[in-house]
């Protein structure tokens, strides 16, 4: 079993009798059905439906929900859902005792909860408070999430910039289409039935080292993404899909700075880079 400190990420709990209704009127994905013993991912969004917050959400016990999120979110997280709580009969506050691990490569332990951003065959876990000897770099952790199509704000897109769609949040669960009206909701509902979503979560793959993260991603000198993390020779980006897939279809280079990639999209999505494809959403 691997394990990684993720040290630039805490807790944030919501508790009280009218917790779930609050977060099932407000947030991105479903809470309601959120079973014990998975961490899945959702967001806060903008009313003009762009995410302002992200996070995993989780059970601890019958009446709290954990919110993972970066340090940097924390203070602004508190604040925003403060204001939407009202009248409701619930707490919001830091959880400064238990620190945020990931795991994979083994059999999780008691109270460790499947990271439902990773889909496919890699399984991985979150787990808070003491922790296992780390046995893996950061660098691991994050070679892991590009090669899973796994993205995170600050590294791979900019909070109040980004839309669901965009980091694959329609298709991980991390939004809920049934459950009616959260905060955003009628924007990302009119993307999906109208397919506009233009901008995806890609892998690129290099047969170099990829340059920095920020770097634009260029065909023909036009700019197409941008690079997310980097991890070696694969990374993350942020692409515009119908200027990659037509740079494929016409055999024009995307570059990643001077560096040739080839860019896909999470075979867990289901999605494809073909021109014809991305055509057919317009």
């Amino acid at each position: 079993m691997h394990c990684v400190a993720l040290t630039d990420r805490t807790l944030v709990g919501v508790s009280g009798d009218d917790a779930q209704m609050l977060l099932q009127d407000v947030i991105s994905c479903d809470v309601e059905n959120l079973p014990d013993g998975v961490a899945r991912p959702g967001a806060l969004l903008t009313p003009q439906g762009k995410i302002l917050f992200e996070f995993l959400v989780s059970r601890d016990g019958s009446d709290r929900f954990l919110f993972d999120l970066t340090q940097d979110q924390v203070a602004g997280f508190q604040q925003r859902m403060t204001l939407y709580r009202l009248r409701a009969k619930a707490e919001i506050a830091p959880v400064e005792d238990k620190p945020v691990h990931a795991a994979w490569g083994g059999e999780p332990r008691g109270g460790w909860l499947r990271d439902d951003r990773f889909k496919g065959d890699a399984d991985v876990f979150r787990f808070y408070g003491a922790a296992p000897a780390q046995t893996a770099p950061r660098a691991d952790y994050d070679r892991l999430r590009v090669e899973n199509g796994v993205a995170e704000a600050g590294p791979d897109y900019a909070l109040s910039d980004a839309f669901p769609h965009d980091i694959l949040l329609d298709l991980n669960g991390g939004i809920s289409f049934k459950k009616g009206c959260f905060v955003g909701q009628e924007v990302v509902s009119r993307m999906q039935h109208r397919s506009t979503a233009r901008r995806r979560i890609a892998i690129v793959a290099a047969q170099a080292p990829l340059p920095d993260t920020g770097t634009p991603l260029t065909a023909d000198g036009r700019p197409v993404g941008t690079l997310g993390t980097a991890a070696g020779d694969r990374g993350l980006a942020l692409v515009r899909v119908d200027k990659v897939a037509a740079a494929m279809k016409s055999g024009t280079p995307v570059l990643a700075g001077n560096v040739p990639v080839v860019a896909s999209l999470p075979a867990w999505s289901g999605l494809s880079l073909a021109a014809d494809e991305i055509a057919g959403e317009a």
